[in-house]
């Protein structure tokens, strides 16, 4: 589908940004999850986005790279509440005495959200907080103008397309994929760091080939209707030959969604 590195990116780093991978690979989180430090060089601090699941070793490797050179932890982000992502907040938290801020109240630990147009400023940088709802109601995305870079989260993910989650709306999606690729025109975004799965280096090309997917999966959708499926799980064996056999539980998620979405534009 795209022209995507293979590699996962443990250990990859821009200017202000370093990837730790978290080990708990599986079809739905690719490599595992990507855990972000972020930092201006020289800064006493650094900010920890999506600590990844219950781990000890992994958060405590995240603990001991984020504090090299006597620097602190000042923030802990969310780009969403999926356990993937944000089940070690809490462990993380209790070992740097930083706070937990995310969009949803649920996953904060004394700190404020993270609603759309915010800044946060912490470790030297700005991230910019984008409502990127669709995969998840409380999913958020980064933007860290200073390298022009955008941390995705499961909106976008480094290989394949990510599905609408339970909590998820496929009208949400559509409007995030286009607002997120109006911004990288606009700021001249030159990498998409996902939460799974290795950067993304074209990422207008790959904004417009999510956009394209989802309209192709919604046409297929139509047919399989109209061919006399019924179910969920019937569209699925119908239109999801091409996706692994072991994630087509979750594509019924994704149908769903899209069911729902067809619903809505009929009424």
């Amino acid at each position: 589908s795209e022209s995507i590195p293979a590699a996962p990116i443990d250990g990859y780093s821009t200017p202000r940004a370093t990837c730790l991978l978290a080990p708990n690979p599986s079809p739905m989180t690719l490599d595992g999850t990507n855990t972000w430090l972020i930092a201006e060089p020289g800064s006493d601090s650094v900010v920890v986005v999506d600590p990844g699941p219950e781990g000890e070793e992994h958060l405590r490797r995240v603990h001991a790279e984020a504090i090299k050179g006597d620097r602190r932890v000042a923030k802990i982000l969310l780009t969403h509440g999926h356990s993937d992502h944000s089940a070690g907040a809490a462990r993380l938290a209790e070992l740097t005495g930083a706070p937990v801020q995310a969009a949803d109240p649920a996953h904060r630990l004394g700190a404020e959200g993270l609603a759309d147009g915010d800044v946060v400023t912490a470790a030297g940088c700005e991230l910019r907080v984008l409502a990127a709802p669709g995969h998840s109601a409380d999913s958020v995305c980064l933007l860290l103008s200073a390298d022009s870079v955008l941390f995705t989260g499961d909106t976008v993910l480094g290989r394949g397309t990510t599905v609408i989650g339970t909590d998820g709306n496929l009208g949400d999606y559509l409007r995030t994929l286009g607002q997120l690729r109006d911004l990288t025109e606009a700021r001249g975004i030159g990498l998409l760091l996902p939460g799974h799965g290795p950067m993304l280096t074209d990422p207008l090309r790959t904004l417009d080939y999510y956009l394209a997917h989802r309209e192709e999966r919604l046409d297929q959708v139509r047919a399989a209707l109209v061919a006399g499926a019924k179910t969920p799980a019937e569209i699925v064996a119908m239109i999801y030959t091409d996706v692994d056999r072991s994630l087509w539980p979750a594509a019924e998620w994704s149908v769903r969604a899209q069911l729902d979405y067809l619903a809505d534009q009929d009424s």
